[in-house]
Order: structure tokens, then sequence, then C-alpha cells
């Protein structure tokens, strides 16, 4: 029996041989696969011309740049504040007074026993005789300074002096409407069955004759009025001014067609000179624009 060989045989070297030359050659037709992408893609026609290859990543730099920061404006420096005007002595007592007040009352209503509401009575009858001797300090120098007397500035309060002066009032309020009646009429709006208007017309009758502007009688029922020959049949301006309310008073000018409400019930003379005076006025009027209407009078 023959020896077996240390060796490979032949047949077995002719093998080796062929696979050698077999993955050789597979390596030159198709390229080394352990080259760099970027070489391989070029050389490995096999990948087709459409085959995507990322690039390489770059490498990072030894000194990288930082992203510029935005500047932000830069605050104001604050600038000192002024300091606060000293308060007067007399408002620091008058606020720790009005406090003391304030706190002993409250005190005294949560806690009503007896010491409580003794300190609240003995400290507001000390701000009690504080503002007394105030109000008499006032009172004598109104006395002795007349423009800051409030009985002669305005209406006054003694009962001669009213007279005098409600009868001073009367006489240049009288010619003011006298005046006024060149250029003005009164409307007199009324129902013949309204017993209210039957006792207003005949103090708008004397009205007419002592002050000399003329009173014009519309009856909004079509009836007459006693003391009014020429009494007028409402032609629409009743319902034009919405007068729902008779007896009613309205001053107007006829030749502008501006008309002033004076008021509606009865009303005495003194009601019917201090009104009329007042509404004529330019500054009433501008004071309330949407009580004066105009309107065409036939």
């Amino acid at each position: 029996m023959p020896r077996p060989s240390a060796f490979p045989s032949a047949k077995w070297l002719v093998a080796i041989c062929g696979l050698l030359l077999a993955t050789l050659a597979t390596s030159q037709a198709f390229g080394d696969t352990t080259k760099e992408p970027s070489d391989s893609y070029w050389s490995d026609a096999w990948r087709g011309w459409h085959f995507y290859e990322p690039p390489e990543p770059d490498e990072p730099s030894e000194h990288p740049v930082s992203p510029p920061t935005p500047s932000r404006p830069s605050k104001p420096s604050p600038q000192p504040q002024a300091q606060a005007a000293p308060q007067a002595p007399e408002l620091v007592q008058f606020e720790r007074l009005q406090k003391a007040v304030e706190s002993y009352r409250n005190i005294a209503i949560m806690r009503p026993t007896e010491a409580n509401v003794r300190r609240y009575m003995e400290l507001e009858a000390k701000v009690v005789a504080r503002a007394s001797y105030f109000a008499d300090v006032a009172q004598h120098i109104a006395w002795s300074t007349p423009e800051l007397d409030p009985t002669l500035q305005g209406r006054p309060v003694n009962a001669k002096a009213l007279e005098v002066f409600d009868r001073d009032q009367l006489t240049t309020r009288s010619h003011s409407i006298a005046t006024l009646g060149k250029t003005h009429v009164l409307f007199f709006f009324f129902r013949s069955d309204c017993p209210y208007c039957h006792a207003f017309a005949p103090t708008l009758a004397a009205f007419e004759q002592r002050h000399g502007i003329k009173v014009v009688a519309i009856s909004m029922d079509g009836g007459p009025m006693p003391g009014f020959i020429d009494t007028r049949v409402d032609n629409g301006i009743g319902t034009t001014l919405k007068v729902s309310q008779v007896p009613a008073v309205y001053l107007a000018q006829p030749f502008t067609g501006k008309i002033m409400a004076i008021g509606f019930g009865v009303l005495s003379e003194a009601e019917l000179v201090e009104r009329i005076t007042t509404v004529s006025t330019p500054a009433s009027q501008a004071m309330l624009p949407s009580v004066n209407r105009q309107i065409v009078l036939r």
C-alpha cells in the first residue's frame, strides 16, 4: 500500500492555482472594493450612471468659527430721580389724625367694648372741636372781606334783602322780555276740556299785557279758550313738537323758525319770567342744543 505524501498532489495544486487566477480576474474586472468611495464611483462600471454616492463629510477645522453674536442696544444709564419735596408738618399731622380716627372707629365697630368706643369718641370730639374752630375763623374772615362773604354773592338770604333782590330781578327781566317780544312770541297749547288750561289762561293773558310779548293760543281739539279771541286750531305744529301734555308754553322766533320749550303745566308769572329769560340766552341754548327746535311756522 503506497505511503501518503506530506505535500498535496498535483491535482490539488492545479485546482488551487485555478481558483487564485479566477479570483484575480474577478478583482480586476469589477474593481477593487477596498478603494475610496470617490474612486470606485468612476471605476465601477457595473453601478451605472444614475447611482448616487453621498459626498464625503468635510473634515472639521482645527479652529471652528462661532456664529456672530447679535449686538444688543445698550441700555441708557438710569437718570437720578429727583427727590420728593418734603411734606409740610401740618399735612403729616392731618394724615396721622385721619388714619387714627379711621382705625379707632373700625376697632370700635368690630369690638364695641367700653374702652374702644370711649377712645374713638374722645378722638372724634377733638376733631369736631378743631373743625368748629376752623369754621369760626372762616366766618370772621368772610365778615371782614366782602368778596368772600357768600351772603353777598348771588341770591341773598336776608328777608328784606331778598325782597329787594326779587323786585330788581323782576324789573330787569321784564325789560329783557319786552325787548325779546319784538322778535319772539309765546305759543300756548291747550285743550278746551282741560281745567288746568283754563286756570293757566288768565296768567298768560296778564303776562302778555304786563311784559309786551304776544301770546298765540293754539287749540289741540279745536275748542275756544276765554281771554284769547284769535285762538288758532292746531295745523300740525303740535304733532311736530310732540306736545303730549297741556297746558304747554313754547318760545318761538317766527322769522327763523327756532322754537324752545318753556314749560308744561300751570306756571306762575315769576316762573315764566325766569324761564323765558334763562332759555333765551346764548349760553343756555349752547348748553342744551337738543332742546332747541327749528321748524317752518305758518
